[in-house]
């Protein structure tokens, strides 16, 4: 877990590789692995859980951010509302799919201070993977819940791309049922 948080050391004596997630490693003189970012490093990667807008690919090349690993989620103990667009809340009995990417803090807030797309914060929340990986992550969550009805459009568009990166058939049934 600590190889996805990273940790503010420095690099001196390091070697730098790929985990193949995209986050930037180092190796110590005896061997082991820590992360190679230092407080400020641009280039540092963090665990994302996108559920909305952003699982869609060409939203996110819009905010520059192509990612090249993305495994497809799950946030248990929420669910999902469109009130016009998703938003996600505490639900004990719910969980949303989304997809799990390793954007630098650059590129999150490139893609959360465009235009259009309103007030979200990070929360820390842990997602499962397919593979049944526990993997903590950083989800942007609206500080309250609309009152508007689902933008239909909008809720195509996303079950477009949940079908692509392959989200399980349970969801996409929720998704179609809004």
């Amino acid at each position: 877990m600590s190889r996805l948080l990273g940790v503010a050391e420095q690099n001196r004596g390091r070697s730098t590789e790929s985990d193949g997630y995209g986050v930037r490693m180092s190796t110590t003189a005896n061997g082991s692995d820590s992360s190679s970012s230092t407080r400020g490093d641009p280039e540092k990667r963090v665990a994302a859980f996108f559920y909305g807008s952003f699982i869609r690919r060409e939203v996110m090349a819009k905010g520059s951010f192509r990612p090249t690993t993305i495994e497809v989620a799950t946030l248990n103990g929420y669910d999902i509302a469109f009130d016009p667009q998703a938003n996600v809340f505490r639900s004990p009995s719910h969980a949303v799919c989304g997809v799990l990417v390793y954007p630098s803090h650059q590129e999150l807030d490139r893609l959360y201070t465009r235009d259009g797309v309103g007030v979200f914060l990070p929360e820390a929340v842990l997602v499962e993977t397919e593979t049944r990986r526990l993997v903590p992550a950083i989800c942007y969550v609206p500080p309250k819940r609309g009152t508007a009805g689902p933008d239909v459009k909008y809720v195509a568009l996303l079950i477009d791309a949940a079908r692509e990166h392959g989200f399980p058939e349970w969801y996409l049934a929720r998704l179609e049922s809004v």
